[in-house]
């Protein structure tokens, strides 16, 4: 029960994140048999609403349509879910509320936004923010993180101008969350292993759906300076030992230097530094664009490029520099794990400027800017 003053009760909140609607459905119906008092708020976009579903053990208890009213589903989906379960947590039915995000969609700004509410005197302050999870389907994990299937593809888009890879998504869901659940309690050596080097620092592996309870989730405490960390471009795991399981084919390469790109080399040497299957992230830094922190983010097939802004900002306590982890697997039928990486190796370097060129310095902002189309204009 809800009760106000020093004595008042904190109800556990915890965020579901997916790219499978039926594992998704599959989460939510064991975790509300397996406790009576858990409660679910289950969201889905449509081309012009959102709709609620609210569950528990006993079944639907609200099925709402809520029009939107502009175009980021994201601050949607988090202005609906304060209110929603700020109600059902002081409701007194139920001792503990799960969030069922829309499938493809981020846990980290739904975990961010009730974190801040559930600040003292914020509107969920009679809560806390418990566990972020994702749960993954492992037979399909290599195909969907390292494929080219686009979410559109499989009819998963949040927006119709979502362009995201289903790699993309499935990715940014298992290095947010702290709690990474799987389908299967008999993993591929291979996916197993790609899932490990994903995972971000002091996250949790559950395997099996029926392993999962609500009161591990309930007993967690979601910590978003953690969170926020793990999400940062800086906060790629960099995890080189072998697989847990034999035969694991999956890899990690961290590609660092203090240089910089060269502008026209790096648009060179794009397509080796980013075609096949491979998980890439972290940040880099260009000669004619002194003091800008930049993004790389690649899977399934696609590469994205970001001005992230000033280095001091993005990157503090830290000096520019140019680091990306990849994760990848070896083929067998290929040059094998060492000439992957090796291929790698060799367009990195090949892409960075050499000191000598570095040293021209301010005439760097004076030659064409070939970068524009992916950061924006460049600014003296």
């Amino acid at each position: 029960m809800y009760r106000t003053g020093k004595n008042r009760g904190t109800i556990p909140v915890s965020v579901l994140a997916t790219t499978d609607p039926v594992l998704r459905d599959s989460a939510l119906f064991g975790l509300l048999m397996d406790a009576p008092g858990v409660v679910a708020v289950r969201h889905d976009i449509h081309a012009d609403h959102l709709r609620r579903v609210v569950l528990d053990a006993t079944g639907v208890i609200e099925d709402v349509i809520v029009p939107l009213e502009h175009a980021c589903l994201s601050c949607a989906v988090r202005e609906d879910a304060v209110p929603t379960i700020a109600r059902l947590a002081r409701d007194g039915r139920w001792t503990q509320v799960l969030l069922a995000l829309p499938v493809s969609a981020e846990p980290l700004p739904a975990a961010r936004a009730l974190a801040i509410a559930a600040e003292p005197g914020g509107a969920l302050d009679h809560t806390r923010v418990a566990t972020s999870f994702t749960v993954v389907d492992l037979d399909a994990l290599q195909h969907d993180l390292l494929g080219e299937d686009t979410l559109a593809e499989r009819d998963l888009e949040l927006t119709p101008d979502d362009e995201r890879s289903v790699g993309e998504a499935l990715a940014a869901q298992i290095e947010q969350a702290d709690l990474v659940v799987t389908s299967s309690t008999a993993p591929d050596a291979t996916s197993s292993g790609l899932l490990d080097r994903l995972r971000g620092t002091g996250t949790r592996r559950v395997d099996g759906l029926h392993a999962l309870s609500a009161s591990h989730l309930a007993a967690a405490t979601h910590s978003p300076a953690r969170a926020e960390r793990r999400a940062h471009p800086l906060g790629a795991v960099v995890f080189t030992g072998p697989g847990s399981l034999p035969g694991d084919r999956s890899w990690t390469l961290e590609l660092r230097s203090a240089l910089p790109f060269h502008p026209e080399r790096l648009l060179d040497h794009i397509e080796d530094l980013s075609a096949g299957g491979l998980r890439a992230r972290g940040v880099f830094h260009v000669a004619d664009r002194p003091g800008l922190a930049c993004l790389w983010d690649g899977a399934g097939g696609q590469l994205a490029f970001a001005d992230l802004g000033p280095w001091p900002e993005v990157c503090a306590g830290t000096k520019p520099h140019t680091r990306i982890v990849v994760v990848g697997v070896a083929d067998d039928q290929g040059p094998g794990l060492d000439g992957e990486q090796q291929r790698l190796r060799d367009a990195f370097h090949a892409a960075l400027c050499t000191p000598e060129e570095l040293a021209a310095g301010v005439e760097w902002l004076w030659r064409e800017d070939h970068l524009a189309p992916w950061l924006g204009a460049r600014s003296v």
